[in-house]
């Protein structure tokens, strides 16, 4: 596997040499690093070998701009100028964002982004597996047509289908919730996209903005990592592996690497304790795609390889961080446990989407063919509302166990390495009340203010979609309207 490794910055070189001679002379001491996991990680991935990202802030920055401009074009179906304004900008330090220029080659389905005559990045839609940073080197992989077994949506009932009935219950308050539906898309500068909520499994509230429909496939973002610990669940179910068993990563399986002692289970608790630069961090790189957490997305790197590679920086289990490199490192266990690639990129229709009326789900990929699921995936809002509701009904479906009957409890529950109560398993929890709904609720979130939100006590799902420039108006508008939907539900439940 191809891993990019960059050298040029002395401050990190020093740095690692300082951690490497401490290290060394802790060793000479009697051998600390037999008792320190932290330390003797880095006998097994040095720092200095440790993959690190390649390219400036500006030409990194451009490429993650052109695969999310290429996505909202040929993914989404999105008017132009409306996408280049208001989706994957943020790649970009502000000062350069006006300076940018496009063009599209609806032909070859590329775009093209360019900063003055020095610059420009490209991307390319491929198909099933949406778009792709453009290399030198081209693809890695194969791309795989991704077909569903099911018929018409139009023909069934939802959820297995699209039908749906108009008549709402005599208890639900059609008033309050007419209201929480306008406060969703108030102002309109929110840019919220589609706004959905299910009550008991029905629909019972939906609207889109201009130019959005059921069908739209909408920028989910980090949603896909709740995606990610869906998919892990499901194989968990069919056998391939268990909660509590070792992570199977290969690079991690030489004898006395304190990794190999990593389970399933930190990883769905972003608590593997592994070193990668996350704007969450409170020693985070100012320059947004020199950080780990961005240069998966921008840097057209074997994600995977990128990820495992990183040595613990702090015992596993004992800090939640929120961390890509951890979904990323249950994606490729689900990859290698799998076995082909054409099973891999077929597999969550075959087993998860296919199951619970989902005809498709756009999950792209980096140029290995890896699934990019912390958040380059794409669904509709009926598809994220299904998802919701497997968790709502404990991983049931139309007869079917299709996640572990304790999986809704377990991603729920608050994470033992996070201190403050706000993570499950890959799921967010709202343990601190941030959001005007039951603590108890859990949700998928993602940049942009995405979000599918599972309220057990009340029998909801409401699933919140928007266009990234809309953040944080989005956010307030979403709390407006869950106040109006807790009032229209007020007999429901409790907080």
């Amino acid at each position: 596997m191809k891993v990019n490794v960059d050298y040029s910055l002395k401050i990190r070189s020093m740095f690692r040499f300082l951690m490497a001679f401490v290290g060394a002379l802790l060793i000479g001491c009697g051998g600390s690093t037999q008792t320190d996991p932290v330390l003797r990680s880095l006998e097994y991935a040095p720092l200095e070998s440790t993959p690190t990202p390649v390219g400036s802030n500006a030409y990194l920055g451009l490429a993650g701009y052109a695969k999310v401009f290429c996505s909202a074009i040929f993914v989404s179906g999105r008017d132009p100028e409306e996408a280049f304004k208001n989706s994957g900008y943020f790649f970009l330090p502000e000062e350069l964002q006006d300076k940018v220029t496009y063009s599209i080659d609806t032909l070859n389905k590329t775009v093209t982004l360019s900063l003055g005559d020095s610059l420009s990045r490209s991307a390319r839609f491929i198909g099933d597996q949406g778009s792709v940073i453009e290399t030198t080197e081209g693809l890695f992989f194969e791309p795989v047509p991704v077909n569903t077994t099911l018929p018409d949506p139009m023909t069934l009932p939802w959820p297995m289908g699209d039908l749906t009935d108009e008549d709402l219950s005599e208890e639900i308050n059609a008033q309050l919730l007419s209201e929480a539906v306008d406060a969703a898309f108030s102002p309109e500068e929110s840019l919220t996209a589609a706004f959905v909520v299910l009550h008991k499994g029905k629909i019972v509230a939906e609207r889109y903005a201009e130019g959005i429909t059921k069908d739209t496939q909408l920028e989910s973002w980090s949603m896909g990592k709740s995606l990610t610990g869906t998919l892990v669940g499901r194989m968990i179910q069919m056998g391939y592996f268990k909660l509590d068993d070792k992570a199977p990563v290969p690079e991690w399986q030489k004898e006395g690497d304190p990794r190999g002692e990593m389970k399933i289970r930190d990883l769905m608790q972003m608590s593997s304790g592994l070193r990668f630069q996350s704007h969450h961090d409170a020693n985070a790189n100012p320059k947004l795609n020199e950080m780990d957490h961005f240069f998966i997305y921008s840097g057209a790197t074997d994600a995977f390889a990128y990820s495992v590679n990183r040595p613990l920086e702090f015992p596993i289990g004992s800090k939640g961080q929120y961390h890509n490199c951890d979904p990323l490192t249950l994606g490729y266990i689900m990859k290698t446990s799998l076995g082909s690639q054409e099973d891999y990129l077929a597999f969550p229709q075959r087993e998860l989407f296919d199951k619970i009326g989902i005809r498709k789900q756009v999950m792209e990929v980096d140029p290995y063919g890896n699934f990019l699921l912390t958040g380059f995936d794409y669904g509709t809002a009926r598809n994220w509302a299904r998802l919701g509701q497997l968790y709502l009904q404990n991983g049931k479906w139309d007869g079917e166990q299709i996640l572990p009957e304790n999986w809704s409890e377990f991603v729920s529950t608050l994470a033992p390495g996070w201190e403050e109560p706000v993570y499950g398993g890959l799921f967010w929890i709202n343990g601190k009340g941030e959001m005007p709904i039951p603590k108890e609720a859990y949700y998928m979130a993602g940049a942009g203010g995405q979000k599918t939100i599972i309220i057990p006590s009340h029998d909801l799902v409401v699933v919140r979609l928007g266009h990234h420039r809309g953040d944080p108006r989005g956010a307030e508008s979403l709390n407006n309207a869950l106040s109006k939907l807790m009032e229209a539900f007020a007999d429901k439940g409790s907080q």
